[in-house]
C-alpha cells in the first residue's frame, strides 16, 4: 500500500507545473531576479572552477584496479 503523500504530492506538483506556473511565474520573477542576481549565476558557470584531477580513474570516473594513492598510515 502506498502512503497518501506519495500520491498526492506528485499530483499537486504536476498540476502546479502544468497549469499554475505559467500564470504565477511572471508575477514572482521580478522578486526572484532581485534575490538571485545574474552575477552569481555567471560565477557558477566559471570554466576554471570545477576542474578535478582524475588520476587513477577510468572513462566513467570510477576508480581503476590497483592502488593509486600512497597511504600515510604507519605500518607495523
Amino acid at each position: 500500500m502506498v502512503c497518501i503523500p506519495c500520491i498526492v504530492i506528485p499530483v499537486l506538483l504536476w498540476i502546479y507545473k502544468k497549469f499554475l506556473e505559467p500564470y504565477i511565474y511572471p508575477l514572482i520573477s521580478p522578486f526572484i531576479s532581485r534575490v538571485w542576481p545574474r552575477k552569481a549565476l555567471q560565477e557558477c558557470n566559471d570554466k576554471n572552477k570545477g576542474k578535478v584531477d582524475y588520476k587513477g580513474t577510468d572513462v566513467n570516473g570510477l576508480p581503476t584496479k590497483g592502488p593509486t594513492e600512497i597511504s600515510d598510515k604507519k605500518k607495523d
